[in-house]
């Protein structure tokens, strides 16, 4: 029951002691995440008093791959595996009527004012202004029926406009058939969910793969939804606030910078534009907000991309074990994968696979199983002495790159996978670890010490 809604979750956190209540007044430009950033893979934190708003914020509330695999019911090596289990086999949401949904409380009369509806924290030094950061924006083909989940960042440009940032995925594949017709895309901006329907909506599936079904299958049951009151998308039942709206058809602004994933900031630039209509939400709502390129952030985009490349692996190396997209490398660029090889050849293959599956990935190192791909004490040990640079580099030159790499050139860059697999003809003895019989039984309290 505690992955129901994001208050549910919250109360789990807070008996777990992984959760803290910041109780004196907090002000939402930086300080608020300057807190977040001090606790920032520890614990999750909620504000109860903002300087100049009623509202509450909370943040940091999927931290730690353990939180996320708790919710999940798996242990924390397993999540690539399960999250793919899901992409395989969505469930279709079961929809509620108004009156069920907490979602639907109170309906925001008048003209929208975002920054007196929701308490949105400006998070870095050079950002534009305030953002939200943890808005599920979905949209819906009116074709196929199926929804599109993404979180988008959203600069509040104005009482009731956002300028976001699309990048050239399912979103803006939509918008731009609505574009080209001279019309706007209906879209809702939901802030606020349980912690699975958060992490589905991060998937990296084809197109016309409904991420609030992905959400189904992560739980294990139908996701309750409830239809806008004047938009034709349906959102999560149980949401803090939903906010209806647009996205304008030849319309642009000016947008960011804003700090990114790779702790460095998005450039400035014209771009799309959300227009909010409506808005309804829970009575006392809670604002999520993410802090860019914490753990949180992090988390969410590595877990649902190790699950794709866990699958594409799986294709040419059945023997796959784990993936790990690391967070020295910002979850994006470095990726881990731990295979057990059974012929010549299949460390290289791995890692191309591996390369394959997302523009942003950059360097893929793969193990053999003894190595755990979690531990970089291990992967770092296998690569100093299992890998030799002229037999094992994989080196692919002129492939696209993540926009926000600034060692990139125009989306450009270069990407490697090191193999750092033991050769299948190999002298074992030479690679056999060094270990102290007993080790694993010796308690230190024995000898009369602490650790």
């Amino acid at each position: 029951m505690h992955t129901k809604s994001l208050r549910s979750w919250l109360e789990y956190l807070r008996a777990q002691g992984e959760m803290v209540e910041i109780a004196r007044p907090v002000e939402l430009r930086y300080e608020l995440a300057a807190v977040v950033k001090r606790l920032d893979g520890q614990k999750a934190v909620l504000f109860s008093q903002l300087v100049g708003h009623p509202g509450r914020v909370v943040s940091g509330v999927v931290g730690s791959r353990e939180l996320i695999a708790q919710a999940l019911g798996v242990r924390p090596a397993e999540l690539s595996r399960r999250f793919a289990r899901a992409l395989e086999g969505p469930i279709p949401t079961r929809q509620v009527r108004p009156d069920q949904a907490p979602a639907k409380e109170v309906a925001v009369a008048g003209e929208i004012d975002l920054t007196a509806l929701c308490p949105i924290p400006t998070h870095h030094r050079h950002d534009a202004g305030p953002y939200i950061t943890a808005g599920l924006l979905i949209v819906r083909d009116p074709d196929t029926g199926k929804h599109n989940v993404a979180i988008h960042r959203l600069q509040v440009l104005g009482p009731n406009r956002l300028g976001i940032l699309l990048l050239p995925r399912h979103t803006r594949q939509l918008f731009r058939r609505f574009e080209q017709r001279g019309e706007p895309l209906p879209c809702a901006i939901v802030i606020g969910v349980d912690p699975i329907t958060l992490l589905a909506s991060q998937a990296t599936a084809a197109y016309g793969v409904d991420e609030l079904e992905v959400a189904g299958a992560l739980r294990g049951e139908p996701l309750p939804v409830v239809r806008c009151d004047t938009v034709d998308v349906e959102v999560p039942a149980t949401a803090e606030f939903v906010l209806e709206g647009r996205l304008l058809p030849h319309t642009r602004a000016p947008e960011g910078p804003f700090g990114e994933f790779p702790r460095y900031y998005g450039a400035r630039g014209e771009r799309e534009v959300v227009e909010v209509v409506a808005a309804t939400h829970r009575r006392d709502p809670i604002f999520h907000t993410i802090l860019p390129a914490g753990r949180e952030h992090l988390l969410l985009g590595a877990i649902p991309r190790e699950a794709g490349i866990f699958d594409a692996v799986y294709r040419v190396v059945p023997g796959v074990q784990a993936v790990h997209l690391t967070p020295g490398g910002s979850g994006r660029f470095h990726c881990v994968v731990s295979i057990r090889k059974d012929e010549e050849g299949q460390g290289k293959l791995a890692a191309l696979a591996a390369l394959s599956t997302h523009p942003d990935l950059k360097h893929v190192v793969v193990v053999d199983e003894d190595i755990d791909a979690f531990d970089l004490e291990s992967v770092e040990w296998a690569l100093a002495t299992r890998f030799q640079a002229d037999q094992d580099l994989v080196a692919v030159s002129g492939s696209q790159a993540s926009r926000l790499d600034p060692t990139s050139v125009r989306g450009v860059g270069a990407k490697l996978g090191f193999d750092c697999t033991i050769p299948l003809d190999a002298d074992r003895s030479r690679f056999t670890p060094i270990d102290i019989p007993g080790y694993e039984a010796i308690n230190l309290a024995d000898y009369g010490l602490d650790r």
